[in-house]
C-alpha cells in the first residue's frame, strides 16, 4: 500500500520540526509538505491532494473556516486538529467546519500517529484528553464518534444571544419571557434550539458558552456566589 500523505499546518516552526519527526519514521505516513498559514495551505491543498490535513486551527494565520475551505478544495483529504489546550468551543467550531479527528499537541506520539492514520481509513479519532474537557463542559461527548455532524458553522440570532446572557444570569424563563414580551413556550423553544446549535445537554454548559463568549459577565457570578 502507499503512505498516507500527510500535509502538516502549524504557524509555529517547532511545531513543523516536531511533527514531521514523529512521522519520518513513519512506513505508514508520509508527510510532503507543511503550510504556515491559511493561503499557504489551500495552494497546498490543490498541489498534493493529501490524504490528512494535521493543523492548528488556532495558530496564528488560521481559523476553522480553513477547514471547511480546504475540504471543498480538495474533498477527498481528511482533517485532524492539533492544539495545546483547546476549549470545548474551539473543539466545537473545528469539528463543525468538518474535522474528523481532534488530539491535545502534549498527546503521547503513538496517539497522534494513530490519529492521522485512523482519519485516513475514514474513522473519526478524539483523543481521551479532549473528550474529557468536552463532558467537563456538559457537551455529549459520544455524538462527536458515533455521529456524523454539519459542516455548518455555529451561528446564533442576535435573540438567541439576548437569551442567552439572560440564562446566564440565573433569570427563569417566566422572566425572561417577561422581560422580551415572550411567551414562556417561545423561549423554551429557543433555548432547545440554542442547546441543539451548541452541541450541549446542560443549561451549565449554556452559562459557560456565555461567559467566554462575552455574553455574560463572571463578575455576576463571583459577587452573587455567597448570597
Amino acid at each position: 500500500m502507499s503512505p498516507i500523505k500527510l500535509l502538516l499546518a502549524d504557524h509555529g516552526e517547532l511545531a513543523i520540526v516536531g511533527l514531521r519527526a514523529v512521522f519520518e519514521v513513519s512506513d505508514q505516513v508520509q508527510v510532503v509538505g507543511a503550510a504556515r498559514d491559511g493561503i499557504a495551505l489551500q495552494a497546498l491543498l490543490v498541489r498534493h491532494r493529501p490524504d490528512v490535513v494535521l493543523m492548528d486551527h488556532v495558530s496564528g494565520g488560521f481559523s476553522a473556516r480553513d477547514i471547511r475551505d480546504g475540504i471543498k478544495r480538495s474533498r477527498r483529504t481528511r482533517f485532524v486538529a492539533i492544539t495545546h489546550d483547546p476549549s470545548p468551543m474551539m473543539v466545537l467550531h473545528a469539528v463543525k467546519a468538518g474535522a474528523l479527528g481532534y488530539v491535545k499537541k502534549d498527546c503521547d506520539l503513538k496517539e497522534i500517529h494513530d490519529a492521522v492514520v485512523s482519519t485516513a481509513a475514514g474513522d473519526r479519532y478524539f483523543c481521551g484528553k479532549v473528550l474529557e474537557t468536552l463532558r467537563r463542559a456538559g457537551h455529549d461527548a459520544e455524538r462527536f464518534i458515533a455521529e456524523p455532524l454539519s459542516c455548518a458553522p455555529v451561528t446564533l440570532s442576535e435573540r438567541e444571544c439576548e437569551i442567552i446572557g439572560l440564562i446566564a444570569e440565573g433569570k427563569s424563563y417566566t422572566r425572561i419571557a417577561d422581560q422580551l414580551h415572550l411567551s414562556a413556550h417561545t423561549i423554551t423553544t429557543h433555548r432547545r434550539n440554542i442547546m441543539q446549535k451548541l452541541g450541549v445537554n446542560s443549561t451549565a454548559a449554556v452559562v459557560l458558552y456565555a461567559v467566554r463568549n462575552g455574553l455574560a459577565s463572571p463578575n455576576h457570578f463571583l459577587f452573587n456566589a455567597g448570597q
